[in-house]
């Protein structure tokens, strides 16, 4: 009798545990991993959700940057913390959805050893060339481009990164062959597009702005569903002729596969919360970013969706893993 007892209390004290643990969640530092050097838009993103809980549950959150690989060193470190609710990470599409395409071989599986929280917000971007290239938009580059096949270069991030295949599936479906640079960084390869060095270049809109108003670049299309408020002007790659085309970076926050429910729920009714405030989304807005506000259901089908999507992109364009 006394064993059954026991067991019940036991067998209890179990399937209360998760709850009992968001009730007194946290009771230490939380370590927030951001795969990627310390400026860039995951590092801010991250740097915004890690305030936003240490100021609701406070304790500090402490962001930690392990960057390299395109965002693969920190993303694989985060999968392999232990799932207590002390280890999160800034999403990224580079190494959460694109690199299941480009490696043979991954630390890790981007569905199965995650639990996704929240999708933040996602920007498009604008295709930019030096105002000396005689075009003035899409199907004009794309004309020059057919003329001069592979001798137009393009510059990019790095391999395997959002601008590599977002550039990729323009080139597939606009029937053109470029030539890929890829840099060790966005803000490189747009000082030589400045200088006149670069063709052709894709710049996330609320930085191509200020240079395409002051007439040092012009922007030929823009990457978002519907023309960015940022660039009214500019039309979208889809209304000039590129059917169902549409890219966006984007960054949200993860947890480690088996962390407890009732952790993922709280995390995320946080960051529902400031996402929803008016004043934020008009800050977040203001620079070109859709806010998301994504659930942990809603994050892991759009991260299925996109490593399908991606698949078919580089398998278009003949990019074998390596």
């Amino acid at each position: 009798m006394k064993l059954t007892t026991r067991f019940a209390c036991a067998f209890l004290a179990l399937a209360m545990a998760p709850g009992l643990l968001a009730q007194g969640y946290p009771v230490k530092p939380i370590r927030f991993i951001v795969p990627f050097p310390p400026g860039g838009p995951t590092d801010t993103h991250s740097r915004w959700a890690a305030q936003q809980l240490n100021v609701a549950f406070g304790q500090p959150v402490v962001v930690e940057n392990r960057a390299g690989a395109g965002g693969i060193i920190g993303t694989e470190a985060a999968a392999r913390a232990a799932p207590d609710g002390y280890t999160l990470v800034g999403g990224n599409p580079g190494p959460l959805t694109i690199a299941p395409s480009l490696r043979k071989q991954l630390g890790y599986d981007p569905v199965r050893d995650f639990a996704p929280i929240t999708l933040i917000a996602r920007n498009a971007s604008a295709w930019c060339v030096h105002p000396s290239v005689p075009v003035k938009g899409l199907r004009e580059f794309i004309a020059l481009a057919k003329a001069r096949p592979g001798k137009i270069n393009y510059a990019t991030p790095g391999v395997g990164t959002v601008g590599h295949l977002a550039i990729e599936h323009f080139s597939t479906l606009a029937g053109i062959r470029m030539n890929h640079v890829p840099y060790k960084g966005a803000a490189l390869y747009t000082v030589d597009l400045l200088a006149g060095n670069m063709d052709f270049a894709q710049i996330q809109i609320f930085q191509a702005a200020p240079y395409v108003r002051e007439g040092r670049l012009r922007a030929l299309g823009v990457t978002a569903v519907a023309r960015s408020p940022l660039l009214p002007d500019v039309a979208t790659a889809q209304e000039q002729g590129l059917k169902g085309y549409s890219s966006y970076n984007w960054n949200g926050v993860l947890a480690p596969a088996g962390t407890p429910r009732a952790v993922i729920d709280r995390i995320h009714a946080v960051l529902t919360k400031s996402l929803t405030n008016p004043e934020i989304r008009k800050q977040m807005e203001t620079i070109g970013y859709e806010v998301a506000g994504d659930g942990p259901a809603e994050y892991t089908a759009f991260i299925k969706a996109e490593i399908e999507q991606w698949a078919k992109v580089a398998k278009a364009a003949g990019i074998q893993p390596e």
